[in-house]
């Protein structure tokens, strides 16, 4: 049994919501252009999310 597929659609998924939300669109033909361009949304993505989390420390 393989289980491939899922894991492919389901980060298939994640591109497709990090484009939206980002992008729109990859205008780029470069593949390795694409590549970067997707890393650099991902990148700004996660330090998006960093920004709306609590920084919490024990009061002991």
């Amino acid at each position: 049994m393989s289980y491939g597929n899922h894991k492919r659609s389901l980060s298939e998924m994640v591109m497709v919501r990090v484009i939206k939300l980002l992008g729109g669109a990859l205008s780029l033909r470069d593949r390795s252009a694409q590549i970067s361009k997707i890393f650099a949304m991902i990148k700004a993505l996660n330090n998006l999310t960093g920004l709306g989390m609590l920084n919490l420390k024990a009061i002991i």
